[in-house]
């Protein structure tokens, strides 16, 4: 189906990501990456965070897993970096132009999922 025949709209991707503690994941995003605890469910088998219009879930999960990678687009990329950094981020690519063409740096969280994070 093309997209002029859709009659729908889709809404916000949330992404889960799997975390060896959900707890922990929500408090390493909120102290690192600006996020607020949203919610943790009985059991502290899935929790939320959220920044402004984003919302990530986690999921308890025993390792070994298969972390998980977003794209994230920034509008001032150079401000997202230097407030990431300055909050104690795990940036394991600093900021730098890449081959390919795009200005990017890498953030990884306490269970190795990643964040590209990128402007044109």
């Amino acid at each position: 189906m093309s997209a002029k025949q859709s009659l729908t709209s889709i809404g916000q991707l949330v992404p889960e990501l799997p975390v060896t503690d959900v707890e922990r994941a929500q408090k390493h995003y909120r102290d690192a990456l600006g996020f607020e605890i949203g919610w943790l469910y009985p059991g502290k088998e899935i929790g939320a965070v959220s920044r402004r219009n984003v919302a990530i879930f986690f999921r308890k999960k025993t390792p070994p897993f298969e972390a998980a990678v977003h794209w994230v687009f920034a509008e001032d990329l150079d401000a997202t970096y230097d407030e990431l950094k300055s909050a104690g981020a795990n940036i394991v690519e600093p900021l730098e132009t890449k081959p390919w063409g795009l200005r990017q740096f890498t953030v990884e969280d306490l269970d190795g999922n990643r964040f590209y994070f990128h402007h044109d």
